[in-house]
């Protein structure tokens, strides 16, 4: 007679193996590769803050890159910083990324690029009662209508380059489009945008050898983030104190590794990964084992993030409770 307590052990081992063989043979796209060196990287915000730290990273592992922003004179600044730190010669191009017919031509002037990195990003914080639908159009005239601009000006170039090996559009959007944020309601909805840009963009040019890249970095420690600080809503402050800050340049290193992998999300720190386990919905996945990790730890992670946003709303009814008795 068989021993019942081996039958259940070898059901336990065989399940997982099983799910894995399964999730090897069905994961979309392929795992891919992109190379740096001896490339040309167009960088979008390339003058101050993760663009900067990108650049310079791209720099020093041998791309060549270009940088575009709106101020002349920064681009200027960060050309030279580069430059004396690398000894790496950056291309310099201003646009306002509004501008589709100003975005096409810095594009036709850099030359035919192998990655895209769509990092232009803008933020005024204040809830959505409060804020003028000036800065609402602001954050998504940039952040999302900017990158549509970004990306359509590219594409045919990089859609022709020949023998060129594979290339990557990589978008730079947020932990808060993942998940919204008190006082983030426009710049939220912006960043959310950006979600379905990629994985509807990837379906499209996967053909073409083109792997794009979502990256979801926390706050990261910039001259922007010290102006938000300054003008967020109270409540902002409190609900945003359970997640730290990156160095710029920790970000970077963190999207340009994704980059090179064609990972589709990449998070930037363990409570993006986390992240990015809660919210991977229907987005393409290389990695059989990521896949995995997503499948058994799904109900989990949702048992969290219910945990997380119990405290946030706790906060909410706490905080309003205060003022109106005050």
């Amino acid at each position: 007679m068989a021993d019942p307590n081996l039958s259940l052990l070898s059901l336990l081992l065989l399940l997982p193996l099983a799910l894995l063989l399964l999730l090897y043979l069905i994961v979309r796209p392929r795992p891919a590769t992109v190379p740096i060196k001896n490339r040309h990287v167009f960088i979008t915000g390339g003058s101050s803050g993760i663009g900067l730290a990108l650049a310079h990273r791209a720099a020093s592992e041998g791309a060549r890159v270009s940088i575009l922003a709106r101020s002349l004179d920064k681009l200027e600044e960060a050309k030279n910083y580069i430059q004396l730190s690398t000894g790496i010669d950056v291309a310099v191009f201003v646009a306002d990324v509004r501008d589709y017919d100003a975005v096409s031509k810095a594009v036709e002037a850099a030359g035919p690029i192998d990655v895209l990195v769509v990092n232009q990003g803008v933020f005024v914080p204040g809830e959505l009662e409060k804020q003028g639908l000036d800065e609402v159009r602001f954050m998504v005239d940039i952040n999302l209508i900017g990158s549509f601009n970004v990306i359509k000006a590219a594409l045919p170039g990089m859609k022709d380059r020949k023998d060129r090996g594979p290339g990557s559009i990589a978008l730079m959007s947020s932990q808060a489009g993942q998940v919204g944020i008190y006082g983030y309601t426009a710049y939220s909805a912006s960043k959310f945008g950006l979600r379905g840009l990629a994985e509807a963009l990837q379906q499209e040019v996967i053909a073409d050898d083109i792997h794009v890249s979502l990256i979801f970095p926390p706050d990261t420690d910039t001259p922007g983030l010290t102006e938000e600080t300054k003008k967020r809503p109270q409540l902002t402050s409190i609900i945003a104190e359970s997640s730290g800050a990156m160095k710029a340049e920790e970000v970077a290193k963190k999207a340009l590794d994704g980059i090179k992998s064609a990972s589709f999300i990449v998070p930037c720190n363990f409570e993006g990964l986390l992240l990015s386990i809660a919210t991977a919905g229907l987005s393409p996945q290389r990695s059989f084992i990521m896949a995995f990790v997503e499948v058994v730890a799904a109900g989990i992670i949702r048992i969290a993030a219910l945990g997380f946003q119990w405290n946030w709303y706790t906060s909410i009814h706490k905080w309003h409770g205060q003022n109106k008795s005050t």
